[in-house]
């Protein structure tokens, strides 16, 4: 039993020594709140770029902990309805949106075009405010998510990809089922009744009120 109890000692010390210390103010989402469902696409090659994102090295989600715990408030309502929020993208470093910056500017590299923006030249990416070299997320309370359906572990049909970019991502886009835009208001409204505001461009982009760090772009990395 000693020999048992001295290795579970040892991972455990040895995995809170190896962990990230995170900026003050800052928590792991799961840690908040573990039912919150995830994909973190740019720390994949399934994204716009079509490669792992600079700075995405392992696949954990990071928020400000005033976000998280205002998402985890937001998750509680959800299952009590048979729904669960799926988040794609929390915190990113600055390295990060500097990578997408980069990818913009190199014309030729298209090979994400037909699945992301198919109806648009990559060349008025920013332009159209998709692409910036600045983002809110490095400031830590904004997030990229959806709603899934707990009982058949689906997302809801949104009428778009997340990061699909085109005007039918804009939440003022009308073309649309009215099962999907029932999705879309319920989304913005839980989000936004407890303290997110909606991005006009992205139906998937939230950020918190109030953020904490409203003039602060961080650059540390996800891992």
């Amino acid at each position: 039993m000693k020999t048992y109890t001295f290795i579970f000692l040892y991972f455990i010390t040895f995995f809170a020594l190896n962990a990230q210390k995170l900026p003050k103010g800052f928590s792991y989402l799961q840690e908040i709140d573990s039912t919150i469902q995830s994909e973190l696409r740019y720390c994949s090659h399934n994204n716009f770029v079509g490669v792992p994102v600079d700075g995405y090295e392992d696949d954990v989600l990071i928020t400000s902990t005033l976000a998280a715990k205002a998402l985890k408030k937001i998750q509680t309502k959800l299952l009590k309805k048979g729904y669960s929020l799926k988040v794609f993208d929390a915190y990113r470093p600055q390295s990060a949106v500097n990578h997408f910056v980069r990818w913009a500017r190199k014309a030729n590299d298209t090979i994400t075009k037909k699945q992301y923006y198919p109806r648009l030249k990559k060349r008025n990416l920013f332009k159209l405010g998709y692409i910036s070299t600045k983002s809110g997320h490095s400031r830590g309370s904004s997030v990229d998510l959806t709603i899934v359906n707990t009982k058949t572990g689906k997302e809801l049909d949104m009428g778009s990809p997340y990061d699909f970019f085109g005007s039918i991502s804009h939440i003022s886009y009308t073309k649309l089922t009215e099962k999907q835009k029932k999705n879309r208001k319920m989304l913005r409204e839980i989000m936004s009744k407890n303290g997110f505001r909606p991005y006009k461009n992205e139906w998937w982009h939230f950020t918190l009120r109030n953020e904490p760090f409203p003039k602060t772009y961080f650059d540390f990395p996800i891992e």
